[in-house]
């Protein structure tokens, strides 16, 4: 019998909540050969679910099935999804995993998010036993320590707005941006290059696997990750009428990660076309090892001359704020 991928619960809010909703729960009897796990969603304050939630609990669903052969645990090193509907947070989420294929030294899964009855995310993800090979990684940029930089929190904190004060209260990592921040305007610069630091607010157990800090990363990252997009069309969280989802996610892990490290973000948009736009990032920890290298591409629409967009992402502050709340429910997920 398969169970679930075991999650040890932070010791700290708001990131005990998140690794409370990564445990999820076995199906018992799913049938027809499958494996099959349920989960439920944190709130969001855009009635829709974090897609990096659920890209992070499907990840968990396939490491459940992954079986120590002798030569140590597989560990995940890329993942693909693909997202094709909005979910609701207040509805349960069910995780059906294919067994692809089980090598000597790799494993694939694919993993259907449904919900409802209807999917809204399949993955592939691929797992490794631990091996030697030649290092050889790009070098982390120079850019000023997070120590130097204005924390979101302290942003979020400052606003007396009902959104800054839940993502001051629920986001469970602590984003510092290198070029300052485009919460509630552009940037100084349209250019779709940036730099970040980010932690998880709050310590992991000593016995959190490599599994579950690398979840950690794949749920946090979606927060992020087409920011350099907005920043190269010269657009901030706060634009009026602006559309934006998630695509498609590709990630790939180098190197062991902790959660709880400072990891610098080194982000690009080479390019934005037909409504959609691409994203890159590098992931290097304090140490300037590279542990992670991402991709995206999003859906971002702003209204034209013929189309006044199907969103409003505008966020109603009093002018002459300094900071202001990303949408941590900006969400990775396509409309309809």
């Amino acid at each position: 019998m398969t169970h679930p991928y075991p999650v040890p619960p932070a010791t700290t809010e708001p990131l005990g909540s998140v690794t409370r909703i990564l445990a999820l729960e076995e199906v018992v009897g799913a049938g027809d050969g499958t494996e099959a796990f349920t989960g439920s969603s944190l709130p969001q304050i855009s009635g829709r679910i974090y897609g990096g939630q659920v890209v992070a609990q499907g990840l968990l669903a396939a490491a459940a099935t992954m079986v120590d052969d002798g030569d140590g645990p597989r560990q995940p090193h890329s993942v693909h999804a693909f997202f094709m509907r909005g979910g609701k947070p207040g509805e349960p989420l069910r995780f059906e995993v294919e067994r692809m294929h089980d090598g000597r030294s790799f494993s694939q899964r694919r993993t259907t998010t449904t919900q409802g009855g209807a999917p809204i995310l399949t993955m592939v993800s691929s797992f490794q036993e631990q091996q030697e090979g030649t290092e050889v990684q790009l070098e982390a940029p120079d850019v000023p320590p997070p120590e130097e930089l204005t924390s979101a929190l302290e942003i979020f904190r400052s606003i007396d707005h009902p959104v800054a004060k839940f993502l001051g209260r629920t986001t469970a990592f602590d984003i510092r941006h290198v070029e300052g921040n485009i919460y509630l305007r552009p940037g100084k610069q349209t250019e779709g290059r940036q730099h970040l630091w980010v932690r998880s607010r709050g310590a992991l157990p000593p016995d959190t696997t490599q599994t579950v800090h690398r979840a950690l990363l794949t749920y946090m990252c979606d927060q992020v990750m087409l920011e350099p997009a907005l920043r190269s069309q010269g657009l901030s969280w706060r634009s009026e009428g602006m559309s934006l989802a998630t695509l498609d996610h590709a990630q790939w892990f180098h190197r062991d990660v902790d959660a709880g490290d400072w990891l610098l973000f080194v982000q690009d948009s080479p390019t934005s076309q037909g409504g959609r736009s691409m994203a890159r990032a590098e992931v290097f920890d304090s140490a300037g090892r590279l542990v992670s290298t991402i991709a995206q591409e999003g859906m971002i629409r702003t209204p034209t001359a013929t189309s006044h967009g199907s969103g409003d992402w505008a966020i109603r502050v009093a002018e002459g704020d300094d900071g202001g709340p990303i949408p941590e429910a900006a969400d990775p997920q396509p409309s309809a």
